[in-house]
Order: structure tokens, then C-alpha cells, then sequence
């Protein structure tokens, strides 16, 4: 079954498409949290990050490299927030890769990404370092 993402790329559904090249695709978000929020899309179907093959990932990142400054210069952004929603428990809507670029600016509100985590756990050296290992073993 084909995402709303698929869709778009197919032309099946109008978006304002910001950029486009062989494997990625990018538009506004339909609900956005900022002006010139965007979406940075693979143009297959993957639902999360880790399942996106490591050469299209790099042509992913290239594209998201490429408009975040073009992003922030169009609508005179003073940063951007990027991230990766991957995962339905992460807030993920659309099991399709994506990856948000929200211009931020000045006394907009907004907070660090620290603060999309509600409560933090309490985690000692201990905790740490057994979480380091295990994410190390892995990697």
C-alpha cells in the first residue's frame, strides 16, 4: 500500500515541491510548524531509518544538507530544528522516511529537542556505561 508520501511523488496528490532529484524528494509540509517547513523524503517507501540502504541515505543526507540553508534564507530563518521522527512510539505519522526542516527564529517558542522527551531518567555512571557498552557491541 502506497503512503500519502508515495502518493505525492507519484503526482497523485498536490504538494508544493521544493526540490527533486533521482532517489529524493522534498515539499512543504501540509501542517506546518513554521514557514517553509519541509519535508525531505527517499522516493521508495522505507518506514524507518534503519531500513534505508546505506547508499540512499547518503543521497538522503545530501539533500537535506542542500536545503537547509536554502530553507533558512527563504523565509530569513535564524536556524533550523532538523529531525527524524522514526518510529510510531517516536511520533512517527507516516510510515515513510522523513525528515522535518522547521526554521526556527528568534522568540518563536520553540524549544531545544531535548524538550520533545518529557520526563528524563535518572541515570547513573553505572547505567552509562552499560548503555555505552551495549550500543558499542552493536554498532
Amino acid at each position: 500500500m502506497s503512503t500519502v508520501f508515495s502518493q505525492i511523488v507519484a503526482g497523485e496528490i498536490p504538494a508544493r515541491v521544493v526540490y527533486e532529484d533521482e532517489t529524493t524528494f522534498a515539499f512543504l509540509d501540509a501542517n506546518p510548524l513554521a514557514p517553509g517547513h519541509t519535508l525531505v523524503i527517499p522516493k521508495v517507501e522505507y518506514e524507518r531509518l534503519n531500513d534505508v540502504p546505506e547508499s540512499e541515505a547518503a543521497d538522503l543526507y545530501a539533500t537535506i544538507h542542500r536545503l537547509i540553508p536554502a530553507v533558512e534564507d527563504a523565509v530569513g530563518a535564524d536556524a533550523t530544528t532538523v529531525a527524524f521522527n522514526n518510529g510510531e512510539e517516536a511520533g512517527q505519522e507516516v510510515p515513510h522516511v522523513h525528515c522535518h526542516i522547521v526554521p526556527r527564529f528568534a522568540g518563536d517558542g520553540g524549544g531545544p529537542i531535548h524538550a520533545i522527551a518529557g520526563e528524563t531518567p535518572t541515570l547513573d555512571d553505572a547505567d552509562l556505561d552499560e548503555i555505552a557498552e551495549e550500543i558499542g557491541s552493536r554498532a
